[in-house]
């Protein structure tokens, strides 16, 4: 798998009948190893080893329902009251971050109302603050440490 924009983690791959998996420590299951994958797992660990965000807030695929649609984010960080923090959109590295991205994560973010949007495709990340009360995003150089 192609090397990343983010520091180096320790991950678990391994071969199952010709096929790679990695192991999801979130999850606490091998999942299919896929370029998406590959950086969803780089950034949730992110996350937790370097920013600091406990484990126990953080779900990997965590799925809702969106205009009567089953929808599904990549990460999600709830706060310790339990509402949604941040929401982490991954593409794979090889996918272009575009506006529909953008669009994407902001219809999901009208049901979950994080404070905070990402996207990634592994190389290059924007860390967006959400701004409720004019609608719309400030970008940001970078997702605050979990206590800041």
């Amino acid at each position: 798998m192609q090397k990343l924009n983010l520091p180096d983690v320790h991950l678990k791959v391994k071969s199952k009948e010709n096929k790679l998996f990695i192991f999801d420590p979130f999850r606490k299951k091998d999942i299919m190893l896929t370029p998406e994958e590959w950086v969803r797992q780089h950034f949730a660990h992110y996350l937790v080893e370097y920013k600091k965000y406990p484990t126990s807030l953080l779900v990997i695929e965590k799925e809702f329902s969106l205009n009567k649609t089953k929808k599904r984010t990549d990460i999600l960080i709830y706060n310790t009251m339990g509402t949604p923090e941040i929401i982490v959109e991954c593409k794979a590295s090889s996918v272009k971050i575009t506006q529909h991205t953008f669009d994407q994560i902001a219809r999901y973010n009208l049901k979950l109302k994080a404070k905070y949007l990402v996207v990634t495709n592994g190389l290059e990340h924007y860390f967006c603050k959400m701004d409720f009360k004019n609608e719309k995003y400030v970008f940001l150089k970078d997702i605050p440490n979990y206590n800041d």
